[in-house]
């Protein structure tokens, strides 16, 4: 033992550090100082009590003065240290932050890692650091659209009333077109895919023409009705709604929701609805195609059926999209609407007052 050190273990102790060092679970630091300890008290020397615990002399040494100063809680317990980079002060902080918020002065449209690092004299990394602790993502961007309708709030209330609470003895319909779909063949047979690697398909391809598929929801008992046409004018537009009309049953009110596309409101169509009084016809406010719920039917044909489908021909692509609605209808769903009209207002409220602070 170093000379000017001297260690008393109580009984109390050292039934602790046996109990450490019998511990299957305990931290093995505190094993071989537990044991360090043990055999001091034991009366081995510096060197048996090395080549027992297969630490340096150094090490022996200061766990034992440790011991003999703090007892049981020093042994236990690492001392903190300083540490190895000094931190960011705040003023550097803030002034990253509020440099972030700003458009940067060279020609780009956002900040990037590498620039902010060289217009504030840190690291990379920190800049990093900075930013992830303050939520902040300049390459992260998002789009919106804030309606400018002037009856926004009650069309939203009009329609979600549809959604929520079905008139009696009616049908209730949200209806659009998707239009544009193009019959897309691939160059070459994509590969299928394989234990880590997924599927393949070439970046380019051979273009057959497009369709238009026009499909109506229902709100009710989520099934759909559709067709595939050439154009997507008024034309077709009422030829679709025959479609509806023959296959809705007699008697029965037809509510159908609809966006702010001129061919939805074309005179012959108004002409049209004249004839079928059963129709009553709600549209959406400006800019809010998110509020027809066909919509999510249309995004789950693009990418469960679209997206990777590889069609020869226009009726390839016509006889797959009838496909995936006819496995659509056989287990539909109705369609439940969640969202807080009120929510909805307030936040688009709040857009609108954001914008006009920033102007």
């Amino acid at each position: 033992m170093r000379t000017g050190i001297a260690i008393t273990v109580s009984a109390s102790d050292r039934l602790r550090l046996e109990a450490i060092v019998t511990d299957r679970n305990a931290p093995q630091k505190h094993v071989w100082r537990s044991r360090i300890i043990l055999l001091t008290a034991d009366g081995l020397g510096t060197s048996a009590i090395m080549r027992a615990a297969n630490k340096s002399k150094t090490s022996v040494w200061r766990w034992q003065e440790r011991f003999m100063h703090e007892g049981m809680d020093g042994l236990l317990r690492d001392k903190t240290r300083p540490p190895g980079i000094a931190p960011v002060v705040r003023s550097r902080v803030e002034e990253v932050v509020a440099l972030t918020l700003k458009p940067p002065p060279h020609e780009a449209t956002h900040w990037t890692a590498q620039a902010m690092a060289k217009a504030s004299g840190l690291a990379i990394s920190t800049v990093q650091k900075i930013w992830r602790h303050h939520g902040l993502a300049p390459h992260r961007w998002q789009v919106f659209k804030l309606s400018k309708d002037p009856a926004f709030a009650e069309k939203l209330h009009d329609i979600v009333g549809l959604y929520v609470s079905p008139p009696a003895h009616a049908v209730v319909l949200s209806v659009d077109e998707k239009s544009q779909i193009q019959a897309l063949d691939r160059t070459q047979p994509g590969l299928p895919i394989k234990k880590g690697r997924g599927g393949t398909l070439t970046h380019d391809y051979r273009r057959h023409g497009t369709t238009t598929l026009f499909a109506a929801l229902n709100v009710i008992d989520g099934s759909v009705i559709g067709q595939n046409m050439q154009r997507h004018r008024h034309q077709e537009f009422i030829r679709f709604l025959n479609a509806i009309e023959a296959q809705v049953p007699a008697g029965k009110v037809i509510h159908a929701i609809l966006d702010n596309y001129a061919a939805h409101k074309h005179e012959k169509v108004r002409a049209w609805l004249g004839r079928h009084p059963r129709w009553v016809f709600h549209f959406t406010p400006t800019s809010c195609s998110w509020l027809n719920a066909v919509e999510g039917f249309f995004g789950k044909l693009t990418k469960r059926r679209l997206k990777r489908g590889v069609f020869c021909s226009v009726t390839d692509l016509q006889a797959a999209i009838n496909r995936f609605i006819a496995e659509h209808n056989q287990e539909p769903k109705p369609f439940v609407w969640k969202k807080d009209p009120h929510a909805i207002i307030a936040a688009v409220n709040r857009g609108f007052q954001t914008l006009e602070s920033i102007h």
